[in-house]
């Protein structure tokens, strides 16, 4: 892989982890119905988690220019393990041996994909 695809692929990677973490903690304010939303809505994760989509389409967009779709979709498979790891970092979400063994198997088929070239 060239050091293009290298970087737009681990800022695809940064952006969705980031973006996801970002709702999930925004996702975490207090209260029901409207007021809930309305609490989401002033949190400023929610603002840095649409930032950060944003950001992950423009560099989605790059690595698709330069990388096949069939390889791209299997190399943006990672970005789940990326974001289970971090949310049992920073929200103690809990993995089961189950889960273990889909972050293995993606993270191996990832590793495949990525050294077939």
């Amino acid at each position: 892989m060239t050091a293009t695809v290298v970087v737009l692929w681990l800022l695809n990677i940064a952006l969705d982890t980031g973006g996801q973490l970002a709702f999930k903690s925004a996702a975490m304010a207090p209260g029901d119905g409207l007021a809930r939303w309305r609490a989401m809505a002033a949190r400023p994760a929610l603002w840095l988690g649409i930032v950060c989509y944003l950001g992950e389409f423009l560099a989605w967009l790059g690595f698709l220019s330069v990388v096949p779709l069939s390889r791209a979709v299997l190399l943006g498979s990672i970005n789940i393990v990326a974001i289970m790891v971090a949310g049992r970092m920073l929200f103690a979400e809990r993995f089961s041996p189950l889960r273990v063994g889909g972050i293995l198997l993606i993270a191996v088929g990832v590793g495949i994909v990525g050294a077939a070239g």
